[in-house]
């Protein structure tokens, strides 16, 4: 690995901020198909299930209620993404920082690992809220928007090792595609997108599970599940099977590798804006 600028938290948390705008516009109608087949009814014996796959439920959502069906419950992620994104950078950043003995330091994958973990416990709180908020809304549930912590425990299982290889992934892709000679911070655009849609596809593959168990149990009537997410795994396995855990895999896989390229792309304008204006912050 070849010499790294100073990490500032702080720059972190702004471009951060901005990087998580750019994924929501990119990311969030295939996020509201990922959502609608992972809670979807399972078909009664002899009728066929009410969507067939990403591709029909996007047809379908689309047929029915046009581009705006879409783009449902998109309010909720953008004010809760720009402040989560934001955090979850500048815990990236923390988490760098905290391992560093000087600032020259470069740390090792997994110190960068361990640093992207920490990121995960840092959003949580922030997270938490708005997806549960965000479920409902895609849904069009109205009663229980109250308890909107429900869940927080499978948002933490799902998003600290997630984070940890996210993280990780960029920072490894970003060293790989550096030219020798060059500074990571000199990357192309073209070098960031794949390094960032990348970084994405890894996050989710790691995510998938728990976040399928997420969504069906913050989704569901009060007191379904007193068990919490280990009713939520049982059931889903014993009626439809270990694969039910990769519910909307196509869908995710399709909306990781963009929402994160933009997300990765949105970080490193802003960074290097950021790094013009205030160099020595």
């Amino acid at each position: 690995m070849s010499k790294q600028q100073p990490i500032s938290p702080l720059k972190n948390f702004f471009a951060g901020g901005f990087g998580g705008v750019c994924l929501v516009f990119a990311g969030h109608p295939l996020d509201t198909i990922k959502v609608r087949l992972q809670t979807q009814s399972k078909p009664r014996p002899g009728e066929s299930a009410l969507y067939g796959g990403t591709f029909d439920c996007f047809k379908k959502t689309l047929a029915k209620e046009g581009l705006r069906g879409l783009y449902k419950g998109m309010a909720a992620p953008i004010i809760g993404v720009t402040p989560m994104f934001a955090v979850c950078f500048f815990g990236f950043g923390i988490g760098k920082k905290l391992q560093q003995k000087t600032p020259d330091d470069v740390l090792t994958y997994p110190q960068l690992f361990a640093a992207g973990m920490l990121s995960g416990v840092f959003t949580t709180a922030i997270m938490a809220p708005g997806e549960r908020i965000k479920c409902l809304l895609q849904l069009y549930r109205e009663n229980g928007i109250r308890s909107i912590y429900k869940g927080t425990a499978l948002t933490l299982m799902r998003d600290v090792p997630a984070s940890g290889m996210y993280f990780m992934t960029y920072e490894w892709l970003k060293y790989s595609l550096t030219p020798e000679g060059k500074s990571p911070t000199e990357l192309s655009v073209p070098s960031i997108l794949f390094a960032g849609g990348m970084a994405g596809i890894f996050n989710w593959a790691v995510a998938i599970p728990p976040d399928v168990l997420k969504s069906r149990f913050q989704t569901a009537p009060e007191g379904k599940y007193p068990n919490g997410f280990r009713d939520v795994l049982r059931e889903l396995v014993r009626e439809e099977g270990i694969g039910s855990l990769y519910k909307g895999f196509t869908a995710v896989m399709l909306r990781a590798f963009p929402a994160n390229a933009a997300c990765f792309l949105g970080f490193e304008v802003a960074m290097k804006f950021l790094n013009w204006i205030a160099p020595n912050l």
